[in-house]
């Protein structure tokens, strides 16, 4: 069969023969660079020689089944395993071969007070807000084969960070922090940008904006905090943008791993690693998967979908 994870930036592919991953495709033809209509044309020029070499089974994940993709497939809410999962998956017309996409996650987020509907009141709409996933989900139906029914945190590094919540072969519920994208955007369109200059990870820098973010104050005086730092000649120009990096990732590690224990983490190597370092610093220890979780997700849920058709 083929896994395929597209996302809004990137387009990653996988053959799969009983599980094992025996070819890769990855390219950066996310969803945004597509032309109206375009997506089955994309699709059959990427995945070609595999299906030259006769595949016929295709599993779609990912920002591809969003309102800006190819078929939107509703998200489906939390607490929603792999049978849930695989049962909500909708065909999509594709000559040659039977493609079916996955439905993203929804949860909202316990306690509060209960959104306001428009034109209503808050008892007119389910309480907390609410959270929402895509692609992500074959992963954590991949560490669910892996942690079985026992409760388990686990984290997925990323533009938009996902923190989920697995307990009985479920995925219970989720958060998700904008970390990768609020550090961009600080550092293309803020002053924060100004005082920075592109170089190397700095280990140390990095290590430092970790303990401050665990110092009284809050996010937003410590982010200001790195400008102030760089006007007193405190934090080097080379060094804004890890230290800023601890900030934001010593931030959201706190809000979510506090006395969790051991926190399941798989994501691109490099970023998983400080998200590593952080959860260390924080007290936590955890566990790292490997990032291609997804395509042992998407091989589980392909097996489900030929269950069920018998």
């Amino acid at each position: 069969m083929i896994g395929v994870d597209w996302g809004t930036s990137s387009f990653r592919a996988y053959r799969l023969r009983d599980g094992a991953v025996i070819g890769r495709i990855e390219t950066a033809g996310g969803i945004l660079g597509m032309p109206q209509g375009g997506f089955a044309a994309a699709l059959r020029q990427a995945i070609a020689p595999w299906l030259a070499a006769g595949e016929t089974e295709i599993l779609l994940c990912g920002m591809v089944g969003s309102r800006q993709g190819w078929v939107e497939a509703p998200y489906l809410p939390c607490p929603a395993g792999p049978a849930e999962i695989a049962a909500a998956a909708i065909p999509i017309p594709f000559d040659g071969a039977r493609v079916r996409l996955l439905p993203g996650l929804t949860t909202r987020a316990p306690g509060g007070t209960p959104d306001c509907a428009p034109g209503g009141t808050p008892d007119d709409a389910p309480g907390g807000t609410p959270d929402v996933m895509r692609g992500e989900e074959t992963k954590l139906v991949g560490l669910l084969a892996t942690l079985g029914t026992a409760p388990a945190l686990v984290c997925l590094p990323g533009t938009h960070s996902k923190w989920a919540r697995l307990a009985g072969g479920q995925v219970v519920g989720f958060t998700t922090h904008m970390t990768g994208e609020l550090r961009a955007v600080l550092l293309d369109h803020s002053i924060l940008g100004r005082q920075a200059r592109a170089a190397p990870p700095d280990a140390a820098a990095f290590r430092r904006g970790l303990h401050r973010a665990a110092e009284p104050g809050g996010l937003s005086h410590h982010l200001f905090g790195t400008r102030a730092l760089g006007l007193f000649g405190e934090l080097p120009e080379t060094a804004t943008e890890s230290y800023l990096s601890g900030l934001l990732i010593g931030a959201e590690c706190r809000a979510e791993a506090s006395g969790a224990g051991t926190v399941h983490l798989a994501g691109a190597e490099a970023l998983a690693e400080r998200y590593a370092i952080a959860l260390t610093a924080a007290g936590q220890t955890c566990q790292r998967h490997p990032d291609d979780i997804a395509a042992s997700g998407l091989a589980l849920l392909a097996g489900r979908l030929a269950a069920m058709a018998g």
